[in-house]
């Protein structure tokens, strides 16, 4: 990434940032806590998530939502047939 690239302007910053993650940007320009969840596959197997955004400080509240989707769509034993790591045991 060339975030510090000092030919940038306002824009052309943003536009990069944008490129490369449209939905996370706001959020971590903005300081707002947010998570990203994966709560679901495609009929193609391609993962599909869910963002959550909380107020400032409200940490809390964005840990309490997450842990309670987790319970509901577990994904702690889904795995897409192509990833990079370890495979599970």
């Amino acid at each position: 990434m060339d975030y510090d690239d000092s030919a940038h302007t306002v824009r052309s910053w943003l536009r990069r940032i944008y490129e490369y993650g449209p939905f996370t940007a706001a959020f971590n320009i903005s300081g707002n806590p947010a998570i990203s969840l994966p709560v679901g596959h495609s009929q193609e197997g391609l993962p599909i998530g869910v963002q959550l955004v909380a107020a400032h400080g409200r940490e809390d509240l964005l840990i309490r939502v997450a842990a309670q989707l987790e319970q509901a769509v577990p994904w702690r034993d889904r795995q897409p047939a192509i990833f990079a790591g370890a495979p599970q045991v």
